[in-house]
């Protein structure tokens, strides 16, 4: 058997990645759901599998990980999703030293080592304030697809300003600047930065070292990625699919467990 796979159960998206003997991604899928159980966790697994034309008993072995790791009963162990997003963040870039992932419901910043070691790490997993959550209650609240909020936002001259980090708050903030006639394009701007000086507050506590790598669904918004690079004045690496690092991560764990 020489396939792994790795398995990421976040709060809105199960993710699954598989790798080859020599670490090659063969396949990987993202499954999107009002509740993520292991219901979603194995349909994710599915997918991935028959885009490989492989069958379970083809993986050798299987690392979950995640929030919801603990509810999925068909891996063989589980990796914490800190080491997880260090260890796939490392393999698509190796020698990055700082990890900031924004997630559905929780944002992390995570600071490797040469190696790709984990030195240290801050978390937001009490609020949604600043995470993919937060972005999805703003577009609902400007009648936006979230897909065209990073876009717009790049227009913009004059932010305007959102002060609450609290998603209720701030939600109440942009009706309020809607109603007073402020632009969409303003006021996503204004999320933007808003999330930006939230995620830089945890940069900060761990103490950032370059180069600088984001992973997460939110790094697909080149809006929110704009205003990162210029709080903390460097360029910031993107995968092609940031949703998937942390399962990647999974995947790699896996895989030297069969060496």
């Amino acid at each position: 058997m020489t396939y792994a796979a790795g398995v990421d159960i976040g709060s809105l998206t199960a993710k699954s990645v598989i790798v080859d003997r020599d670490c090659h991604v063969v396949a990987y899928r993202v499954v999107q759901g009002l509740i993520v159980d292991e219901a979603a966790a194995s349909e994710s697994l599915s997918l991935a599998l028959a885009e490989a034309g492989l069958d379970r008993s083809d993986i050798g072995c299987l690392v979950t990980t995640g929030y919801g790791r603990s509810m999925v009963g068909f891996g063989d162990r589980n990796v914490t999703e800190i080491s997880c997003h260090a260890r796939g963040a490392h393999f698509l870039f190796p020698g990055v030293r700082t990890v900031m992932d924004i997630g559905g419901q929780d944002s992390k910043v995570i600071s490797l080592s040469p190696d790709g070691g984990v030195g240290n790490f801050a978390m937001n997993d009490k609020c949604a304030a600043g995470t993919g959550r937060f972005l999805e209650v703003m577009a609902q609240a400007l009648d936006l697809p979230i897909s065209e909020m990073g876009p717009l936002s790049l227009r913009s001259e004059a932010p305007a300003s959102i002060s609450s980090i609290c998603t209720v708050f701030a939600e109440s903030e942009v009706i309020s600047l809607k109603a007073r006639g402020r632009s969409r394009l303003d006021i996503v701007a204004g999320i933007h930065e808003a999330i930006g000086r939230r995620m830089h507050s945890l940069v900060k506590q761990v103490g950032m070292g370059r180069p600088v790598a984001m992973s997460g669904g939110v790094a697909k918004n080149v809006g929110v990625v704009r205003v990162l690079e210029r709080l903390m004045g460097t360029d910031i690496l993107r995968p092609p699919e940031p949703q998937i690092v942390g399962a990647l991560g999974a995947a790699l764990f896996a895989r030297e467990a069969l060496a």
